[in-house]
């Protein structure tokens, strides 16, 4: 059985009440104390399906981690299924005054006191519109069904609050259960809205758009699925001190899981949804999609051979299929259901309204006050005589806390949050991971990290001159069995020009691993020391075993790269060993080449772009070809020179090192395709790699 409804999570100080007067003389003392109120909403229904009602607190009995927990909150919450009558048709309303001047919307969601049920007999529902994922045509539609249940689907026990995603996450509307009001909102979501579009995926299904690319924030913002992720996160926070099951119905266009990875973002957003009592209920509000083979009217032809050989076809039902997988895993794991394919979007907010009936309000304070960000297991019962069906959900994360540790303390801290199922985004990583053949089972793993300058900056603001970054990092096979692993630290200046430039710089840092060839995952984690914000970095790779490689030309990854950093100066080098430095491909004469993680590039500088091809039965370099392109959808923008390599064979590795230094100047802001080939006429063998990237101004 699916447990479905809990838990929110508040860290809340017991309230010392009238002091008495000091009664030492010496010095004044006080005591605080923290505790977490775990609140659970359990529907009880009997065997006939129907909600149970007349039960008291002395029915139920809370077990956390097998531990009894003593109820402080008791709450029975009836909701009504009748639906309101529909509205009397009303006269036109009054155009809007000039200017475009709106009436003032809520910015945030009106809290509640801890213990507090702010909405009694009521059920909370949340229309989040984000128009970042939707053109417009799934504006329109999305808008459509919000008022065809207001209009003809809500009922009395409903209160309604609107939010928006475009480029920032805004709460246009708080809780409400005005009708009229709430009509008058959702007419007013400016239809045409957009943020920025997702990244080019360089497939077989894309179209030569040439659109002008416009610059964000900065370049981690380029990848919008965490951004679009974390809107979410940042949207049920708000919602966390309402005692109240919530349920958020979330129109999007699907979403890609493309640019930097975003599984930590992913699971991070779930779990925030799981302790704020929120279940998401995804509406793709691209209704049933009839997939037309060579595309439809709404974007230009693909091109090429791969529309008449169905390669577009099915790389087109690839896309769709994961952008709603995403989407069913915000709902599956959060106790909500995805409405996919299905051209009345209104039956999502409905099916989102149907699951939350008549239910039981149950709050304890846990007697476990250690804020670990441990999984805790949550198990309720009810009187043996009675004979019912219970529904909640099982188990929560509790809260983290960075303030006050010694060493040992911070030391542990990292070792347990590198364990914890629960992933921390509080600061933004993003990480490359590259292989390079050291031998016939053997590759080097160089791992590059970036954080954005920004995040470091903020440390500042507690006066500090300098801060430490903790890195630590683990590398697991298919069996998760551990492969190696990485503790480093290094220091930040925050004061003077070094301060100035973190504003608008990145810090890079780096690492390597051995590996053979097989399937790993790699889990990173960062902290920050003067501000105590951690960030995890989650993903999966693949080392080939390029020694089985018959049909293709064997080639290591490709690493783009606008930066040479000397060894002497480098800020963030992983290990100061000289068997660490030999074995990285990327130094070269005592200067590292540095991956350009997101691979966003500006017009005044070089890319330099470097490969090792490998040549396993070749005593002496057998001449190559490399040629690098860049595409704008199908049209070729740039192609270099061809590249004749004609040296430099390894002759243990048997890897010839291919090296390219391009400028950009040429190139128009944008979007781009990077493409390349190398081609060995001697063993009649090539191979291509190709990669988006962004060019900024």
């Amino acid at each position: 059985m699916r447990r479905a409804i809990l838990a929110v999570v508040l860290a809340a100080q017991l309230a010392q009440g009238q002091q008495s007067p000091p009664i030492l003389t010496k010095g004044n003392f006080t005591f605080t104390a923290t505790t977490q109120l775990v609140i659970v909403n359990v529907s009880v229904k009997d065997k006939d399906g129907k909600p149970m009602e007349g039960l008291k607190a002395s029915d139920f009995t809370v077990l956390e981690d097998g531990k009894p927990q003593k109820l402080s909150v008791f709450e029975y919450q009836r909701l009504e299924e009748e639906a309101l009558p529909r509205p009397a048709l009303q006269p036109r309303a009054a155009a809007a005054p000039a200017g475009g001047v709106k009436p003032p919307v809520a910015t945030q969601i009106a809290s509640a006191k801890t213990g507090e049920v702010k909405y009694k007999d009521r059920r909370l529902l949340v229309l989040f519109f984000d128009q970042a994922s939707m053109p417009v045509s799934d504006q329109m539609r999305s808008q459509k069904a919000a008022l065809k249940f207001l209009d003809t689907q809500m009922t009395k026990a409903d209160v309604v609050a609107v939010m928006t995603f475009a480029t920032d996450l805004r709460v246009v509307q708080d809780f409400t259960g005005d009708r009229d009001l709430l009509t008058q909102v959702v007419k007013r979501i400016g239809i045409g809205e957009t943020g920025m579009a997702d990244g080019s995926t360089g497939d077989d299904t894309e179209a030569d758009t040439g659109d002008a690319f416009t610059q964000d924030d900065s370049e981690f913002n380029i990848f919008n699925t965490d951004r679009k992720l974390a809107a979410l996160e940042s949207a049920v926070k708000m919602l966390a001190s309402l005692p109240e099951k919530k349920a958020l119905v979330y129109f999007a266009g699907g979403m890609n899981r493309t640019g930097i990875d975003n599984q930590a973002q992913l699971r991070a957003t779930i779990n925030a949804a799981i302790r704020s009592n929120v279940a998401f209920y995804p509406v793709d509000a691209r209704g049933l999609v009839a997939s037309a083979p060579i595309g439809d009217a709404t974007k230009g032809s693909p091109g090429g051979r791969a529309m008449y050989s169905g390669s577009s076809q099915r790389t087109q039902l690839s896309n769709l299929q994961n952008q709603q997988e995403t989407l069913d895993t915000l709902a599956s794991d959060t106790g909500g259901k995805a409405l996919l394919d299905n051209n009345d979007l209104s039956l999502g907010i409905v099916q989102a309204q149907k699951a939350i009936s008549s239910y039981y309000i149950l709050g304890y304070y846990s007697s476990n006050t250690a804020l670990d960000g441990r999984y805790r297991r949550i198990k309720v019962s009810i009187a043996r005589r009675l004979s019912a069906k219970l529904d909640y959900r099982s188990g929560y994360f509790a809260s983290k806390e960075f303030k006050n540790f010694t060493s040992s303390d911070r030391e542990r801290q990292l070792q347990e949050a590198l364990m914890l199922g629960d992933p921390v985004t509080d600061l933004t990583l993003a990480v490359e991971v590259n292989y390079f053949r050291q031998g016939k089972d053997r590759y080097f793993v160089p791992v590059a990290v970036k954080i954005p300058g920004t995040d470091i900056e903020l440390a500042k603001k507690g006066g500090a001159e300098s801060t430490r970054l903790d890195f630590i990092g683990e590398v697991k096979d298919s069996r998760g069995v551990l492969q190696g692993a990485v503790r480093d630290e290094i220091t930040v200046k925050l004061k003077g020009d070094t301060a100035a430039e973190l504003l608008r710089r990145n810090l890079a840092y780096d690492t390597g691993f051995t590996l053979p060839p097989g399937a790993y995952t790699l889990k990173f984690l960062a902290r920050e020391n003067e501000t105590g914000k951690m960030g995890t970095f989650e993903t999966k790779f693949t080392i080939p075993d390029l020694t089985a490689e018959q049909k293709y030309l064997p080639i290591s990854s490709v690493v783009l790269s606008n930066q040479r950093e000397n060894l002497d100066t480098a800020l963030a080098t992983a290990e100061k060993n000289r068997k660490l430095i030999a074995a990285n491909p990327l130094v070269r004469d005592q200067q590292k080449l540095i991956p350009s993680v997101t691979r966003v590039f500006r017009k005044g500088q070089e890319m330099y772009v470097y490969l090792e091809a490998y040549q396993p039965g070749a005593e002496s370099t057998e001449m190559m070809v490399a040629r690098v392109s860049f595409f704008r959808g199908k049209v070729k923008a740039f192609e270099s020179a061809p590249l004749p390599v004609t040296q430099g064979l390894n002759a243990k590795s048997k890897a010839v090192p291919v090296r390219f230094s391009l400028p950009l100047g040429k190139l128009r802001p944008g979007r781009y395709i990077c493409q390349v080939n190398v081609v060995d006429p001697e063993a009649r063998k090539f191979a291509v790699w190709r990669s988006p990237i962004v060019l900024l101004p």
